[in-house]
């Protein structure tokens, strides 16, 4: 490890002794701990929990569709940003499983008292517990997913309101937000890998690169990410099921890998398509409406009436 890696583990490990978050441990458990580069530049822990999620019954708590939650925030002006800490006192781990999230490090061996994210059914859990705190603000005002949280406002007045319920609401149940991670009184803001503002949705231009240098596929795992990339953003991309076909062709059972000029193609205008995707315009669901199905059933569109749009 690095000099930076060395100390890393000593000050996270002091940040969690001192908000009671971990325990030096004797458990029999030790699951391995890796780090990787923040934005930043800092380090996160990252710790590899595979070994006791294969033995846990999955938890099936619905995860939000992204594409869902952006809808909820037609009309809006004015943003605000909530990231919470991992590893919360809300989340308490029951006691005969604390033993199991033990992990090994060059100073010891520690144990969580909280639930960390890393664990298979830590999103689930955090997400019902989010959903159960909001129940009265969701679809109006916040939008949350798992430790996410936008709130949203078309004016200054009720941001100012909505943002007192919001941080009131998560000091009650314990829950604090990371400073470093918030971003206040914002008119466009970054969530959840898209842009946000008063226009519409529109792609992270971040994420929109990566997608861009992305290397021509020299396997099927390969052309499994790529599609998973690029896919997204498949709403800002129209038919993108059959631009992607000679791709998603390779991953069939049994199909031998054979990159043809179809797929090139295929590769190439997925790339061009995303580099002039257009302004995803939040639906009003207000005023007149009408909808267009296609002859065979297979499609739809639905078109509202308006005086801007």
């Amino acid at each position: 490890m690095s000099s930076k890696e060395l100390v890393e583990p000593k000050e996270q490990l002091e940040t969690c002794r001192r908000r009671a978050l971990s325990d030096p441990s004797s458990s029999p458990w030790g699951a391995p701990v890796l780090f990787v580069s923040k934005k930043d530049g800092s380090m996160r822990m990252c710790i590899d929990y595979r070994s006791p999620n294969e033995m846990t019954i999955k938890n099936k708590y619905p995860l939000p569709r992204i594409d869902d939650l952006f809808d909820r925030a037609e009309g809006s002006k004015v943003f605000l940003q909530d990231r919470l800490e991992v590893g919360l006192p809300s989340a308490q781990d029951r006691e005969e499983d604390i033993h199991k999230t033990a992990f090994v490090t060059g100073y010891g061996r520690y144990e969580f008292t909280v639930m960390p994210f890393g664990l298979t059914n830590a999103p689930a859990y955090f997400m019902n517990l989010m959903n159960k705190i909001f129940m009265d603000e969701l679809d109006k005002h916040v939008i949350v997913f798992i430790d996410d949280i936008l709130v949203y406002s078309k004016t200054i007045e009720e941001h100012e309101e909505h943002l007192r319920k919001v941080l009131e609401k998560l000091r009650s149940h314990r829950l604090y937000a990371k400073f470093s991670k918030c971003e206040f009184w914002l008119e466009r803001i970054s969530y959840l890998g898209h842009i946000i503002t008063a226009e519409g949705v529109t792609m992270d231009p971040e994420k929109v690169e990566a997608v861009m240098e992305w290397p021509q596929p020299t396997n099927v795992s390969e052309v499994r990410s790529f599609i998973g990339l690029a896919g997204f953003y498949r709403r800002f991309i129209g038919g993108f099921a059959k631009i992607a076909k000679p791709m998603t062709a390779l991953q069939k059972k049994g199909a031998r890998f054979e990159w043809t000029e179809a797929c090139e193609k295929s590769f190439q205008e997925l790339k061009a398509k995303l580099t002039s995707a257009p302004v995803l315009v939040l639906s009003t669901f207000t005023g007149t409406s009408s909808y267009t199905v296609t002859r065979l059933g297979k499609g739809w569109v639905a078109s509202s009436c308006g005086t801007t749009r």
